[in-house]
Formats: structure tokens, sequence, C-alpha cells
């Protein structure tokens, strides 16, 4: 891997770090539920967009895989949240 592949690597994990710091906040400090499911939902996207670039850092496929599994929980749990939201129930 050259360098600057490495370099980029490295501050592209920082910033969403940075960026997973800030969601979490959002998270716990939202004013709606609307804004915590947002928050919550970026959380997930910046998690599953960390796993990918630690995976092509280490070289690993199984980063891959648990990017998928973070994308997919992800979307199933923004999905019963906003459906909660707005009927007051998940299952009918």
């Amino acid at each position: 891997m050259s360098p600057l592949l490495s370099w980029a690597l490295r501050i592209a994990l920082g910033c969403l770090l940075l960026a997973m710091g800030c969601a979490l906040v959002r998270l716990l400090r939202g004013p709606t539920a609307q804004d915590r499911v947002m928050a919550l939902d970026s959380l997930f996207v910046s998690a599953m967009l960390a796993m990918l670039t630690l995976g092509l850092s280490y070289r690993s496929s199984t980063y891959f895989e648990a990017a998928l599994l973070v994308s997919v929980f992800g979307f199933v749990g923004s999905t019963a949240m906003a459906k909660f939201l707005l009927r007051g129930e998940v299952i009918e």
C-alpha cells in the first residue's frame, strides 16, 4: 500500500470518528425524537463507512461483511423507529 493511500485512510477514519461523535451527541441531546432517529441513521452510516475504511486499510474481507450487517441493521432500525413515530406501533 502506498504511503499516500495509508495517510488518506487514516484521515478518512479520523473524520468518520468525528462524525460519529457528533451524531452521538445529537442522539443523546436531540430535542425531538425525529432528530434522534436521524442521528441514529447517521451513526449507522458512519459506522459502516468506518468499517469499510478499516477493511481497505487491513486488506481483510471480514470488515466488508461486518459493514454489510451494520447497514442492514441500520436500515431496519431506522425504518422501525420511523414507523413507530408515525403510527405509534411497529407491528400492525
